[in-house]
């Protein structure tokens, strides 16, 4: 499918997404109803399947909790006619991806579902278990990200399967087991994502929804993540000659004046780029994870060595390529006595706003006037980080945030709201429907 042009995240997108809903308003149809009533009827059991997957650690390097937790979803989606493929991606030191396949009406549209199976917490963190606070909360490590997203997609999917509309639906579910921390190389860990993403006519991700002043939200762009290191090396000596001809400035100064160089001349829209980490002294190194640094020095002595790394973050390719023609001659600048060196690590890329991407956000909001809910204004993509969705969103047009509303995620205060899962679980039923009925582009 050819994909349009992306262009800057602004107030059209708004309106494109509200002139086009009321167009779309139904009611329920009677199928629509039963996927309704069957969302709030199977509450339970689902609220009972999230609490076995939080209770059983899958943390991005723990690969055989991560395939226990594929265990428990295999017989799930496999009760409602989808056949199961599992990726090993031993290749990449990681467990794998887990990927559920139902085949429908042939010439209609083909939906690609995506989710994961990991969370952020190893089996050495104290944050293991699944616990309900009220009627409404329940916390526990991955109950939002992403577990409560994939239990939303079990929510819908048996109520379609309930009101008839799941036989005739081409859907295609992608869970990756390390979106968390992705497998290098990501030609390899991706590969089969960006495979599907390639057959799919519509792309639904169901990582969390964002509530902003109380108010639910659509994610039509999520932004690319990459990392960046700067290193510069200069020459040692005595501190007394520190900025003569013969002794230089040293290799921290040079590092300031980057990272000041940085903050003043390259801030566009959209565009941030954090400094995570600062280490420089006499020696200063890097750890082999690159999360940790060493240095050593001493005040009388001109330091020889400073290493800068941290993250750059862009709604589109042109803007990534733009900042870093910027860096990289901020970078080239001469100082006095030694030289600088700049290294990228492009990882996730863009999910930019486009017509397809608002178009989907304009037909859940059809879907949100059928339920009785308001519209969903679009998110600004300053609101979240990256994800999986964004290795897709070049070939097909992509919707984000379809999971349930949490907080605290990647900390040991993690909740979700727990009829939010219930919320989105209607949502994505009676779109999916939808969508699923309509003619295939491909």
């Amino acid at each position: 499918m050819h994909k349009p042009k992306p262009k800057l995240f602004a107030a059209v997108t708004l309106a494109f997404v509200f002139s086009i809903a009321p167009a779309l308003a139904a009611p329920p149809s009677s199928a629509e109803r039963v996927m309704i009533s069957t969302v709030d009827a199977e509450a339970a059991r689902h609220l009972a399947l999230l609490e076995r997957m939080v209770n059983q650690n899958s943390g991005t390097r723990n690969l055989d909790g991560v395939r226990k937790v594929r265990d428990m979803l295999v017989p799930e989606f496999e009760a409602l006619g989808f056949t199961t493929r599992w990726i090993a991606q031993d290749g990449v030191n990681r467990a794998g991806h887990l990927h559920f396949e139902h085949k429908g009406k042939k010439g209609t549209k083909r939906l690609l579902l995506i989710g994961h199976l990991d969370t952020v917490f190893e089996p050495d963190h104290p944050f293991q278990k699944f616990e309900r606070l009220d009627a409404n909360t329940v916390k526990g490590p991955g109950v939002g990200d992403d577990k409560g997203g994939i239990v939303t997609i079990l929510s819908a999917l048996r109520a379609m399967d309930k009101a008839g509309t799941l036989k005739g639906a081409n859907i295609e579910v992608a869970l990756t087991g390390d979106e968390e921390e992705a497998g290098l190389p990501l030609t390899i860990s991706r590969a089969d994502l960006i495979a599907a993403g390639k057959r799919a006519d519509a792309a639904l991700d169901f990582e969390g929804l964002v509530v902003s002043d109380g108010k639910d939200m659509g994610s039509v762009a999520r932004r690319s993540a990459g990392n960046w290191k700067v290193t510069v090396t200069a020459k040692s000596g005595h501190s007394s000659g520190i900025f003569s001809a013969g002794s230089g400035e040293g290799a921290i100064y040079p590092l300031a004046n980057i990272l000041s160089a940085f903050r003043k001349e390259l801030p566009e829209p959209n565009l941030t780029f954090n400094v995570g980490m600062v280490a420089g002294g006499a020696s200063a190194s890097l750890s082999p994870n690159d999360a940790n640094a060493e240095a050593s020095g001493k005040t009388n002595i001109i330091p020889a060595q400073a290493i800068a790394r941290g993250d750059m973050r862009a709604l589109s390719r042109e803007s990534i390529e733009r900042t870093l023609a910027k860096m990289r001659a901020i970078v080239a600048r001469p100082f006095n006595g030694g030289s600088a060196t700049f290294e990228f690590e492009d990882k996730y890329p863009p999910m930019a706003p486009t017509p397809g991407n608002e178009a989907l956000l304009a037909k859940l909001n059809g879907v949100n006037a059928s339920l009785g809910l308001e519209a969903m204004a679009a998110l600004d993509p300053l609101k979240r980080g990256a994800g999986d969705v964004s290795f897709v969103a070049a070939d097909v047009d992509s919707l984000a945030g379809l999971g349930p509303a949490s907080s605290g995620d990647h900390t040991a205060a993690e909740t979700v709201n727990v009829p939010s899962i219930w919320r989105q679980a209607k949502r994505a039923a009676l779109l999916m429907t939808r969508l699923s009925r309509e003619k295939s582009a491909r």
